[in-house]
């Protein structure tokens, strides 16, 4: 248990907050430039330019082009017509053409997004460069500022909920784990002759692995805070706070799989089961307000979605409890029922 404890969940933070990303950077760039002009030479520079895309080169044709999106070898193409200099010197007006490998709807998306702000740019330019007087200045400045995230880093959104997300896997896996390995190790009934009564015996399989996830958690702070750069904004102690109630839920969750199953193996794919349900359905890599209405209905029984929640908020925006009073009721109420259920359905039998 101890690589689990203390090795898994931080080899999970390190790894997952630079990988679990939904940023569209390096997208293999190809040109199919049919002109071959200054203008057209300084289109595809711009591309070249911006650190979102990797230019490939020129493709002859624009079959060519095609075939190496067939073989994924390129994600966008640009194809620009034979006269596109002399129709913009000519007619102010020409057409090029963006192929965008839309496997993935979303990276898709984000690829078009990129390359028609860079081509507006070129546009704007070219407006500039032919009606000095007009564009001299522009009527309205726009400065744009950006709360709790300045540098829109992905990372900084994703840590809060990878955090979430260690605890959550070693609480749940250890505590499903424990009371079974007492029924595999036949050790059960030694303990079901004791005096010792119910809620005495789940609080103490629940208590140890509480300490231990709530370390796991200050450790992945610190590691947040020195790797990744990302403090704390809100109350510490109130994230604690937060996290207490949170592992009471899960390492809950856990045992009451534990008194359901016989074997290790039973418990762990029944708790792998629900939390591949309840981490997909969190918000932790899409927002839950994206979700069908019946989705975000089920999210209100899924704890991970409120830890997540209220753990971006204290971190990222120092929100206090005011702020998130409703989820921690909700988490609280959640805690004891799922305590009560765990002790329930343990029978003690001599």
């Amino acid at each position: 248990m101890l690589p689990i404890i203390f090795v898994v969940p931080f080899v999970q933070l390190l790894v997952l907050s630079y990988t679990a990303t939904f940023e569209i950077k390096n997208v293999r760039f190809i040109s199919v430039d049919q002109d071959r002009s200054a203008l057209s030479t300084q289109l595809i520079s711009k591309f070249n330019g911006s650190s979102f895309f990797q230019y490939h080169g020129n493709s002859s044709t624009y079959e060519d082009a095609v075939q190496l999106i067939k073989q994924d070898k390129a994600d966008q193409v640009l194809i620009i017509p034979p006269s596109f200099e002399k129709d913009l010197n000519k007619e102010n007006l020409t057409q090029i053409q963006v192929v965008t490998n839309a496997i993935n709807g979303n990276a898709a998306s984000l690829m078009s997004a990129y390359a028609s702000a860079i081509i507006a740019d070129f546009n704007k330019e070219i407006i500039i460069k032919e009606q000095p007087v007009v564009f001299s200045g522009l009527p309205i400045e726009i400065k744009t500022s950006y709360w709790y995230n300045r540098e829109l880093d992905y990372i900084t959104y994703m840590v809060p909920g990878i955090l979430v997300l260690l605890v959550t896997i070693i609480a749940m896996f250890l505590s499903g784990m424990n009371l079974v390995k007492e029924k595999e190790l036949g050790t059960i009934e030694q303990i079901n002759v004791t005096p010792i009564r119910k809620y005495q015996f789940i609080a103490g399989k629940l208590i140890p692995f509480w300490v231990i996830a709530n370390m796991d958690l200050g450790i992945g702070l610190l590691l947040a805070y020195f790797v990744f750069g990302i403090p704390v904004m809100g109350s510490v102690a109130l994230l604690y706070l937060v996290a207490s109630v949170y592992m009471v839920v899960v390492l809950s969750f856990g045992l009451f799989i534990s008194t359901l199953t016989n074997t290790m193996q039973q418990s762990m794919f029944i708790s792998w089961f629900f939390l591949i349900i309840f981490i997909l359905m969190s918000g932790l890599f899409t927002p839950v307000e994206s979700m069908p209405h019946w989705a975000q209905v089920i999210d209100y029984f899924n704890p991970v979605a409120y830890f997540i929640k209220i753990n971006r908020m204290i971190m990222l925006k120092g929100s206090e409890f005011q702020d998130f009073q409703t989820d921690f009721w909700i988490l609280l109420v959640y805690a004891v029922v799922m305590f009560v259920f765990s002790t329930m359905q343990y029978r003690k039998r001599a």
